[in-house]
């Protein structure tokens, strides 16, 4: 019998939701709770771990047996693979697997900020018609320059999307593309300080790790326009949510978009609720009900392939 244990706790229908795709002869467990001791505790006896946002620690890979962990979807940065290597367990992702529901929710995010839609419905929802409140800070998408932080699979399924709305795409990335693939998606590499300098709208499309982590702080933030919005689809640890949220009450931002934090799930003092101009959705961007079957499949293959002593998809390999 091979186990397989999700480590995000799962309802029992989640769980026979997956059941299906499983390889003859496994079954799936999950966590009791998102604590240390019940994440340790669900991975004795499992040969393969699931994980979605719980974090793989150092202890969990040492666990007799563990053989794979596969991240479901692409933020590694919570996982131990120096820890991985040294135990022998083989770690995966999803590659690419989420690239346009993220960009969707960059894009969705982009239009409640600009368009007030969350503020209005909030309004509405408590009795009022905030019309007049939201007038002065609600503007439109078409023909601003957007600036992408990053530019992976996510970041050109986003410049794919903004073509219909004009906009000039600005983008910042270590090794800037090929000047064939630049022109194909409409994109104009810039420096970071410059693309922040210069863009109505900056969306952080970029892995966490550690040349990204606090790289949006009050000094990069302090470049952008007083009437320039900031969505975060990436990772919490790429912003400096205090510095945000400062520069939101003072004034320095229009607004912003935010789908994921420093700590998950959002706590009470975390600065950047209570902001009006500030959307936040639960970590939901990577989020898409048609993509489930085919991303538990191509997980379960990746697992089987290392059981058998078979070669993985190599686009997914990270240990």
């Amino acid at each position: 019998m091979t186990q397989v244990v999700l480590l995000d706790p799962a309802a029992p229908d989640r769980l026979d939701r997956i059941r299906p795709f499983l390889p003859q002869g496994w079954v799936l467990t999950t966590a009791a709770s998102r604590s240390p001791q019940d994440q340790l505790a669900a991975l004795q006896g499992a040969s393969f771990a699931i994980t979605g946002d719980m974090p793989v620690t150092a202890a969990m890979m040492a666990v007799p047996g563990l053989r794979a962990v596969h991240k479901w979807g692409v933020g590694y940065d919570s996982i131990d693979l120096d820890a991985a290597r040294r135990h022998g367990v083989r770690v995966f992702r999803t590659t690419g697997s989420n690239a346009v529901a993220v960009a969707e929710t960059t894009l969705g995010l982009i239009l409640a900020v600009n368009r007030n839609i969350a503020r209005g419905h909030l309004g509405i929802a408590q009795g009022g018609w905030p019309k007049g409140q939201v007038a002065p800070s609600s503007t439109t998408l078409s023909g601003r320059t957007v600036g992408i932080v990053g530019m992976g699979h996510i970041g050109k399924a986003l410049a794919r999307l903004l073509r219909g709305f004009g906009c000039p795409i600005l983008y910042a990335k270590r090794t800037p593309l090929p000047v064939d693939e630049e022109a194909a998606l409409g994109l104009h590499f810039a420096p970071l300080d410059q693309l922040l300098a210069a863009s109505d709208v900056v969306t952080l499309n970029c892995d966490l790790n550690d040349s990204t982590r606090n790289l949006i702080d009050r000094d990069r933030l302090a470049l952008m326009k007083p009437d320039a919005i900031l969505v975060n689809a990436a990772r919490g640890g790429v912003l400096v949510e205090s510095d945000l949220a400062q520069a939101i009450r003072e004034g320095r931002l229009r607004g912003a978009g935010i789908d994921v934090f420093s700590v998950e799930p959002i706590q009470p003092d975390n600065p950047l609720l209570g902001l009006d101009p500030v959307v936040l959705t639960p970590h939901l961007a990577a989020l898409d009900a048609g993509g489930f079957a085919p991303s538990v499949r191509r997980m379960m293959t990746n697992l089987l392939a290392v059981q058998q002593g078979t070669p993985p998809q190599g686009i997914d390999v990270l240990v």
